[in-house]
């Protein structure tokens, strides 16, 4: 070691006693002749002395700039005297025993742990090494190892480990070396190799002769021991190997003794300790099976149980509740196959990809129990992660997702079409050449089909009995007589059989009592339903006659909703399994509420309640019935009616569930189909439940969500929608639901369902509901249905907004693979004359290009397109200016198939539609085909869109936002070098985000991402940019949830809400227009400059290289949420294992909290 020069900081008087000591230290060392050891250890000593009598000797020594540390360090090495050593290993006991981190990571700069290693090991070479010696050694490296990262590698390169183990060996009854030597081993334990190391060196059996029974003595001790076992049974060996010695049965009684003994709660951290040793060995197959052997799941359940009552140890109900789930016997789905119930032939199938896949594999091997321990290695912690640290996690995780590459960043007018080809296209815009010489602008009529005549005031929906024969009624005097007012009606527990609708109008003179009255009450003969229960003959009246149900005129409210041609809207819509039934919210409409809807305050211990029942069904399963109460694996008879349990349907547009199963009296689980020619995307859910008790709570569990978290953990709730509220006059989705969460559940994913990843895990979510009226109808929803009939239905009805101003024209830009039309539209302002000058400006229009749900699930999407539809075909001033600015290409929904069929992602195909754009098939994927050739032909005969948006919904974030794409910020997010030439762009693509956030509240600008990555290179958004030239290319993301932001901050969001975002889009175009007009050039420039500094401050802002999302969503609950079954059975790409400090102690930091 160099022999450094004693130097003082300025400030520190020279003539200070320890530096004097110091100074003599120093020239002692540097002496050629062997030094006076005597006068070493005077010296040593005097420095002891005064730096255990006074504190301002340590900040002497310690000061910056002071090489006090260096002096003592070259002392240490090169004396022999055991006297000095002692003394020299005293006085740095004392420096590094106060002073925090900073003192500790001085001596570790200065090669001081290189120093006491190599010191450990030449004393442990002698015959009788000095136990004090020994001691102080310990006690230092104990000090120092947690804070040197590479401890372990050099205790293991140094010989270090079989130092301190046959030390260990030799003084298990001396407690006063055994503390420091067990604190040494648990930081060497820290590193995996050296965990192998010393298990073969029978480290742990040693560890187990320390352990024991409850005793009030030497607690410190035990709390060590348990925490090095710990730290080596996370090593796989070493787990197997206390397996094959039965040691799980041991460590479950000696939890079971400390548990029953600790009456005063004040050993938690031992108990605990003894938790994170079963813990970690059974995050191997054969330690899960030795806990259940050990009958493990009953002895933590109680243990827990008697816990509860106390708030302080619920660090020990939640290791424990980790460890049960985790031990939970996998088990597959109770489903014949994952597969879709429904299939669709293809006109051909891929050659590769997933539906190859799916269409290769033989019967019976898409679903299997995976317990691999694979990926099981790795602690990881999810417990306190809030929902957007999960999300930053991801990100973190895909920056190598960012795009580098700079010509794939450049954005090119790319024409991969020959012209020629494109031309058909020619007649979708008839706009570009029409002359309007046959139109009189005063009394201009509609191109389009014209409009269905007004809905009647009143009419009755004709519901026949199980027999009888359609009949239409249209005379009052033919309903049945009204039920005695002492007996409830009884409502209809089915939607409406298509083919047997019939409708009635009531008397005129009745019309003014009707619409005073609102939604007139629901009559049912007492005879089975036309859809009720499978086989058989249900009882009916003797007269045959019809049951009537009387709705009212919603027309008022609901000026685009109109019961009776939604009906005719079904009529021609296409389903996959041919639906003849129509959901009550389909037909009835939905009004949106008058009060605000919170986002639901977490309710603490909630998640824990439920994890714990579902453990219930282990310990006890004589109380589980686990009776099959819908089914529609049985095509035949899907609904099993026994009269003591719901009923379930899912047999119409839109509708999402494919069994459920009766759990307990009030519990039930429920399993939602696959999306169509498909093994997973299991999220969106639309089902009706009937037949409940008034005031009971039923728990329902959807058991197969595959994302790994949701804004069910963060107040989001479930939509219901009551026919018994409906016909009182409140037609409307609420918000409801207690209980709400979302974790990781024991039913295991195929790897084939998880794309080749093994040791996945299904997810619950779960929600309770108390129904407030007797033989209610109730419809459950994860979002505001939207279907493809209501779509129909409102664009029929907005041609009836078409005045003499407006050009609209709709035309079926394909038809899809389920034989249904994609709808386009254009919507524009008519010329004011036939003069060449307002032909020109009206054919001169930039064009703005809409798309919308093209994933079925995402229905806020349509609802945003249904705000924008209405602003743009509405009388307002501004909506007359927005059409005289622009020329909309409008297709309000690329997927109808998938909207039809209640998938969630993909369409019939079986394939994610917006991964298609960068070559799209005509056959398997006909509207992307067709849409990104509308927009070529645009681009070839130079008409390129000013503004594309295709609008989506999110389910794991808040507010409504936009993704854009921007070369320099995508090369801000990498460590790409680019020269100032390929980061030229114009700033013009942040103008539409900005005054968004300016116009619409529930907009986000600081959500807004522009950074192009790999894996969206095929989405609409890229593909628009890149290939077609779009420079403003969006996606405009809605929350599923609600806002944490602005006016609509802590309320969740509603179809209100939604469809004045879509309308506020159109007003922040008419701005953008004003901006880019030739009128405001001059000012661009000035606003372009705003837009940079914009775009600086927020790059200064960004705390860590994230794609997006740049502050934190979500604030700690009190309770933390944790959303994994077991944080340590997955090899999850989201968390960084590099920044996992495993010598943590983190019980002395934070409680670890399960909800």
């Amino acid at each position: 070691m160099n022999k450094p020069k004693m130097a003082t900081e300025k400030g520190i008087p020279s003539s200070s006693r320890v530096l004097m000591l110091l100074g003599q230290l120093e020239r002692l060392n540097g002496e050629a002749v062997v030094a006076d050891i005597e006068a070493i250890r005077q010296v040593t000593g005097k420095i002891l002395h005064l730096i255990q009598t006074q504190e301002k000797t340590r900040k002497e020594i310690m000061t910056k700039g002071s090489s006090g540390m260096e002096v003592i360090l070259t002392s240490l090495e090169n004396t022999r005297d055991l006297q000095t050593i002692l003394s020299i290993l005293c006085i740095l006991n004392e420096l590094l025993t106060v002073g925090g981190g900073r003192r500790v990571g001085v001596f570790v700069s200065k090669g001081g742990t290189a120093i006491l290693l190599q010191l450990l090991v030449q004393s442990g070479k002698e015959a009788s090494p000095s136990e004090e010696l020994m001691l102080q050694l310990h006690s230092l490296l104990a000090k120092v190892g947690p804070k040197d990262r590479k401890f372990g590698i050099k205790a293991r390169l140094n010989g270090a480990l079989n130092v301190t183990v046959n030390l260990l060996k030799q003084n298990l009854q001396n407690h006063k070396l055994l503390l420091p030597c067990l604190q040494v081993l648990r930081v060497y334990s820290s590193n995996s190799v050296n965990a192998v190391s010393l298990g073969k060196s029978g480290v742990v059996e040693l560890m187990f002769k320390v352990i024991g029974p409850y005793s009030k003595k030497n607690t410190t001790l035990l709390k060590v021991a348990l925490d090095t076992l710990a730290a080596l049974l996370k090593s796989k060996m070493n787990a197997r190997r206390a397996v094959d010695r039965t040691h799980v049965p041991a460590l479950l009684a000696i939890y079971q003794d400390w548990h029953r003994n600790d009456t005063r709660h004040r050993h938690m951290l031992i108990r605990k300790s003894i938790l994170g040793c079963i813990k970690n060995i059974t995050n191997i197959k054969l330690g899960r099976k030795a806990f259940i052997d050990a009958d493990g799941m009953r002895i933590l359940y109680n243990t827990s149980t008697e816990c509860l009552p106390v708030r302080t140890l619920d660090p020990l109900v939640n290791t424990s509740s980790l460890i049960m789930r985790k031990c939970f016997p996998k088990n597959r789905l109770p489903l014949p196959t994952i597969k879709s119930v429904f299939h669709h032939p293809l006109p051909h199938v891929p050659a590769s990809g997933p539906v190859a896949q799916l269409y290769s594999q033989p019967p019976g091997v898409d679903d299997v129990v995976d317990e691999s321990d694979d990926n099981e290695d790795t602690e990881v912690d999810t417990e306190n992660d809030t929902e957007n640290e999960e999300d930053e996690k991801d990100h973190r995780a895909q920056n190598d997702d960012i795009e580098t590459d700079i010509n794939k960043l450049r954005s090119r007018q790319v024409l991969t079409r020959p012209f020629e080809e494109l031309r058909v296209y020619e007649r979708f815009f008839r706009e570009f050449s029409e002359d309007f010489q046959d139109c009189e602008f005063e009394s201009s009529k509609s191109t389009s089909p014209s409009a269905p005549d007004a809905p009647k005031p009143l009419r009755s929906i004709i519901i026949p009995t199980a027999h009888s024969t359609p009949r239409p009624l249209t005379d009052p005097r033919n309903k049945p007589p009204r039920p005695d007012k002492r007996e409830p009606p009884r409502l209809k527990d089915t939607p409406v059989d298509l083919d047997s609708i019939s409708i009635s109008k009531a008397p005129e003179s009745k019309l003014e009592f009707e619409l005073v009255q609102g939604l007139s009450q629901l009559l049912l003969d007492t005879s089975e339903s036309v859809n009720g229960g499978c086989g058989g003959e249900g009882p009916q009246e003797e007269s045959g006659e019809q049951a009537v149900l009387e709705v009212p005129d919603t027309a008022a409210l609901l000026p685009l909703h109109d019961p009776d041609l939604y009906l005719v809207m079904v009529k021609g819509t296409h389903s996959v399994p041919g639906y003849t039934e129509v959901a009550y919210p389909d037909y009835f409409g939905h009004v949106a509420p008058n009060f605000r809807e919170h986002i639901l305050e977490r309710v603490y211990g909630v998640q824990r309640s439920k994890i714990f029942q579902d453990i219930e069904r282990l310990i006890h399963p004589a109380d589980i019935l686990d009776k099959v109460v819908y089914d529609l694996d049985l095509q035949s008879c899907p609904v099993i009616d026994d009269g003591e349990c719901l009923k379930f349907n899912s047999q119409f547009e839109s509708g999402n569930l494919r069994k459920a199963v009766q759990v307990r009296k009030f519990e039930y689980d429920l399993v939602l189909n696959s999306d169509i020619n498909s093994n997973h995307y299991h999220q969106w859910f639309y089902f009706e439940v009937s037949s409940m008790r008034v005031g009971v709570p039923y728990r329902f569990n959807i058991i197969n969500c595959e994302k790994s978290n949701s804004q069910f953990n963060y107040g989001m709730q479930v939509l219901m929608y009551s026919v018994q509220d409906a016909i009182s006059g409140s037609p409307r989705w609420v918000r409801t639901g207690s209980d709400i969460c979302y974790y990781k559940n024991h039913f295991s994913r195929s790897s084939i369902a998880a794309g080749g990843q093994k040791g996945k895990s299904y997810y619950t979510m779960t929600f309770t509901v108390t129904f407030q009226h007797k033989d209610d109808v109730c419809y459950f929803a994860y979002h505001y249905p939207y279907t493809y009939s209501t779509l129909k239905m409102h664009l029929q009805k907005l041609r009836a907004l078409r005045t003499p101003q407006i050009y609209y024209r709709q035309e079926q830009l394909c038809e899809t693979l389920g034989g249904n039309s994609c709808p386009l539209l254009t919507i524009t302002a008519m010329p004011e004359s036939t003069s060449n000058d307002h032909i020109c400006q009206f054919r001169n229009r930039p064009v703005v290009f809409l798309t919308a749900r093209v994933h079925p699930g995402e229905t806020n999407a349509s609802w945003v397109m249904k705000g924008t539809l209405e602003f743009l075909m509405s009388s307002s001033p501004l909506a007359h200016s927005l059409r005289e600015s622009y020329i909309f290409k409008i297709i309000p929904m690329l997927n109808p198939d998938g909207v039809i069929n209640g998938n969630h992602r993909c369409s019939l195909s079986g394939e994610d539609l917006n991964r298609q754009w960068l070559t799209p098939s005509a056959e398997l994927h006909p509207t992307i085909y067709h849409t990104k050739s509308l927009l070529q032909y645009l681009t070839a005969i130079g008409r390129t869109p000013l503004v594309f948006c295709d609008y989506h919904g999110h389910s794991r974030k808040k507010n409504v936002f936009m993704y854009g794409c921007s070369i320099k910020e995508t090369v801000w997010q990498t460590n790409v070098s680019a020269s100032s030439s390929d980061l030229q762009e114009d700033l013009g693509y942040r103008t539409l985000p900005k005054l968004l956030s300016q116009l619409a509240p529930a907009f986000s600008l600081s959500s807004c991402s522009f950074v192009v990555e790999r894996s969206k290179e095929s989405t609409a958004r890229v593909v628009v940019w890149r290939e077609i030239g779009v420079q403003r290319s969006y996606t405009m993301e809605s929350t599923l949830c609600g806002c944490d932001q602005g006016k609509y901050k802590g309320l969740q969001i509603g179809t209100k809400e939604l469809e004045e975002m879509g309308s506020q889009f159109c007003v922040a175009l008419l701005r953008l227009r004003r901006l880019t007009s030739p009128l405001e050039l001059r000012n661009h420039h000035t606003h372009l400059l705003d837009m940079e500094s914009d775009l600086i401050e927020t790059r200064c802002n960004i705390t860590c290289p994230t794609t997006y999302v740049m502050e934190e969503d979500e604030p700690g609950f009190l309770e933390e949420v944790d959303y994994s079954a077991e944080s340590d059975e997955e090899n999850d790409p989201d968390v960084d294992h590099a920044n996992l400090d495993p010598s943590s102690d983190p019980e002395f930091t934070h409680q670890d909290s399960l909800t």
